[in-house]
């Protein structure tokens, strides 16, 4: 009777371990792919999970990952490390949000200008909105 081969007849493989280094490159090659729409076909390429990236996305935000030599571990951030790296999250998105309400009120402003200019040149033409004469 001949032994079916298959992918894990050779039994149990030994985990895999990785770096800091290695960590940071894989984050970065798999935030690279999710932006061309190819998040999926990474993990699976590599071999990995999406709860092990945003494991890994917490641990460099927190700044765990960043100066660490290749054999030390790389524990669990602190509830301070956590709360500091949510907040500037968050400090990033605001500050997202605001450039983007910025830019929103100058349009507006330039907009406004550029409607009481065509009004003060042309104050008896013709109606041009069709809203009647006021």
């Amino acid at each position: 009777m001949s032994r079916k081969r298959g992918p894990r007849s050779d039994g149990p493989r030994a985990r895999r371990s990785f770096t800091p280094g290695q960590k940071l490159e894989l984050l970065a090659g798999y935030e690279q792919a999710v932006a061309a729409g190819e998040g999926g076909a990474f993990l699976r390429r590599e071999g990995l999970y999406s709860s092990l990236m945003s494991e890994w996305r917490r641990a460099r935000d927190a700044g765990l990952l960043q100066g660490k030599p290749a054999g030390e571990t790389v524990g669990r951030p602190s509830a301070e490390q956590a709360e500091i790296a949510r907040l500037r999250r968050e400090l990033e998105r605001t500050q997202s949000r605001l450039a983007r309400t910025e830019t929103a009120l100058q349009v507006m402003g330039k907009a406004r200008e550029l409607l009481e200019d065509i009004s003060r040149s042309e104050p008896d033409g013709p109606d041009v909105f069709g809203l009647g004469r006021r």
